[in-house]
């Protein structure tokens, strides 16, 4: 449908012929500068309004990592207090939401210094991120090389998780299901969950500002696609024909237990699962991402991140998941 309506001009830096970007808008400014700025928003997945504030913040501001920024100039934020809450209600969700989303800002380095707020059925947060750089200053997302390997720096699995936690709490049939053939302690859904949330409110900014140092050669964060959606539409944006063989899967402690369990297909395995506020999947040259990879963890206090993949030659630009791929077990560190 988009297609048909004469969006964007063909200008936009690092993608397919300039057209619509995949995280962010990168636009060269009349001064000459380089303009990057993404839009995203968050719906409640979590019970504390402070967390679902942070990690709406999080989420806009991955985007902006992604293209190998470390740091954003100004956040707007988007807000939409619950309609249908009590007055008494609603001033507490909404004042826990703007609080965990500016302390996100803050960590990160920015300020809000505007926005919008409308009343919705739903609390929803999120916002517009934009950063102003020079060339050089960060990385364009479409110069991944044959040969190089694919970084990620979070585990996949927050969609299986905030489910499971959601059927718990509301005993539901699936966790009756689960619990009855002992596929899951309630102790384990809530490590899981916590891990989730740990995730989810973890900042990319310090794997996207060392991207350039690096010699990242493009990147994009695993959202709402899952990581081969991503992936996929990250190897279609390429200046070379180039495709994405993925071996590797780290996944949050037992998300691919309650995959294989058969109670739900979150298509996890298949590379289809949606994450929230997810990591950043770089192509990079090999040697850099060792050491990338090691310089990251030290930043991120111990947090693991992975070499998932390899970039080959390939006409067709296809994203895959290896039959025999390697599933890595992650356990929560915060």
């Amino acid at each position: 449908m988009l297609l048909t309506l004469n969006l964007g001009d063909n200008q936009n830096i690092g993608t397919t012929n300039g057209k619509i970007a995949l995280d962010c808008s990168v636009r060269k400014t009349r001064q000459g500068h380089v303009c990057i700025s993404t839009t995203d928003f968050f719906f409640p997945l979590v019970d504390s309004p402070y967390l679902q504030g942070r990690i709406g913040a999080a989420n806009v501001l991955s985007d902006l990592y992604a293209e190998g920024v470390g740091e954003c100039d100004f956040m707007l934020m988007l807000l939409a207090a619950c309609r249908d809450m009590t007055q008494e209600d609603r001033e507490i969700c909404t004042r826990e939401m703007v609080r965990g989303f500016n302390d996100a800002c803050l960590e990160g380095g920015t300020v809000v210094t505007g926005g919008q707020t409308v009343l919705n059925p739903w609390p929803v947060i999120g916002g517009v991120a934009t950063s102003i750089c020079r060339e050089g200053e960060y990385v364009k997302s479409n110069g991944a090389e044959v040969g190089d390997v694919v970084v990620l720096t979070k585990p996949l699995g927050t969609q299986v998780a905030v489910n499971v936690h959601e059927w718990r709490v509301r005993n539901t049939p699936r966790w009756t299901e689960l619990s009855s053939k002992q596929i899951l302690s309630k102790e384990e859904t809530e490590d899981m969950m916590h891990a989730a949330v740990c995730s989810m409110a973890r900042l990319n900014r310090h794997g996207g500002s060392i991207m350039v140092k690096h010699h990242a050669h493009a990147g994009t964060d695993v959202t709402g696609f899952g990581i081969l959606g991503h992936a996929q539409n990250l190897m279609d944006n390429q200046a070379l024909e180039v495709g994405m063989e993925i071996h590797t899967l780290p996944c949050i402690a037992n998300t691919i237990k309650v995959e294989e369990s058969g109670v739900m297909d979150f298509k996890l395995r298949e590379g289809y699962s949606a994450e929230t506020s997810g990591g950043l999947m770089i192509c990079m040259p090999e040697g850099d991402a060792v050491n990338y990879c090691r310089e990251l963890e030290e930043l991120d206090g111990g947090e693991p991140c992975w070499i998932i993949g390899r970039v080959v030659a390939d006409v067709e630009r296809k994203a895959c998941i290896l039959e025999n791929v390697t599933i890595v077990e992650v356990e929560a560190k915060c």
